[in-house]
């Protein structure tokens, strides 16, 4: 048995001090564009529920990083032993910050005080809704993932950062000898149909982009220090960015370049794990949780949702079925 930690990240775009800052630093919530929309910043309502879900379906987790902008909801316990608060300034430089971006707190995260070697990373969209053992995420001390390449034609912002990722990869990995040494792990047979583009890519000579499951994602510390001593320069331009771009890079270089140094074993994540994106599929979303057909689901936000306070309290009953009792990470 490994000692474990989950990271969580979350903020409350209520907070009058997060409010003045994102003013100041030309912030402005504007439901026109994708990386400052409301969806980005708001809270669900659904967090204390992330809690419970861990507590009972995942009592083996060592810790709980909840990374904030020196924040908490008002229901929370910080006294819980399992529960380390942390700010933004425990361990991004403070000449980054203040931050209103997800890229530069991820490419930190190993710098997180006390971060066991190996952890899960969380966005706060995505919930553990039925038993899970540490085996999920780790197998002979290597994360679990799928070795697989997706399409990308580079039309949304979130697709160029992922082109950003896979150039980089390619720079530092050879496709030939990394697929000729891992052979079993990229071609394993619990990947399915997921495998198919990687089968036509074969004989190509650049990585393609690999498949992104909306997903917990598991790491090892050793990981992020590799792409930074390797990569340092090039990591130093989405340090900087306060706000999304096009031009960062994602905690998904580092879940590549993971894979690509052979530091992984094969798990089809797409088997137990599901993203529902809920301006198309609540109620596909509030039947899964109610339902706890996966282990895994990720509640993707979106600034159209169609009746948004319906499918939140419908969520939330969902939940409430599942999860009735109060976590001792709530007063």
């Amino acid at each position: 048995m490994i000692d474990i930690d989950f990271v969580i990240t979350w903020v409350d775009m209520d907070d009058p001090a997060w409010k003045a800052e994102f003013a100041r630093n030309s912030g402005k919530i504007d439901n026109t564009k994708n990386e400052v929309s409301e969806a980005r910043f708001r809270d669900h309502g659904l967090l204390r529920y992330w809690f419970r879900g861990v507590e009972k379906f995942a009592p083996w987790v060592r810790n709980i990083h909840f990374v904030t902008f020196n924040q908490k909801p008002e229901w929370l316990n910080v006294h819980h032993p399992k529960l380390k608060m942390v700010n933004h300034e425990d361990f991004i430089p403070r000449e980054f910050l203040p931050v209103f971006s997800i890229n530069p707190i991820e490419i930190h995260l190993h710098k997180i005080p006390d971060l066991t070697e190996h952890f899960v990373y969380f966005n706060d969209d995505v919930f553990i809704i039925s038993p899970i053992k540490q085996s999920r995420f780790f197998t002979n001390n290597l994360p679990n993932d799928i070795a697989a390449f997706r399409t990308n034609y580079g039309l949304s912002q979130y697709e160029k950062m992922l082109r950003n990722n896979i150039k980089l990869i390619n720079r530092h990995f050879d496709k030939k000898e990394v697929l000729k040494r891992d052979h079993d792990k990229w071609f394993d047979p619990s990947y399915g149909s997921k495998s198919r583009l990687t089968k036509l890519l074969k004989a190509s000579r650049k990585f393609a982009t690999l498949r992104t499951p909306h997903n917990a994602q598991p790491y090892m510390k050793k990981t992020f220090e590799s792409v930074w001593d390797k990569c340092g320069q090039e990591l130093l331009s989405t340090a900087k960015s306060r706000f999304r771009n096009k031009d960062n890079y994602t905690h998904e270089l580092f879940r590549t370049w993971q894979i690509c140094s052979s530091n992984f074993m094969p798990y089809n994540t797409y088997r137990d794990t599901k993203m529902f994106p809920l301006v198309l599929k609540s109620k596909q979303a509030i039947r899964a949780v109610r339902e706890q057909t996966y282990s895994l689901v990720c509640l993707n936000d979106h600034v159209m949702i169609r009746n948004y306070d319906q499918v939140m309290q419908d969520l939330e009953t969902s939940f409430e079925s599942i999860l009735p009792e109060k976590s001792g990470f709530e007063l």
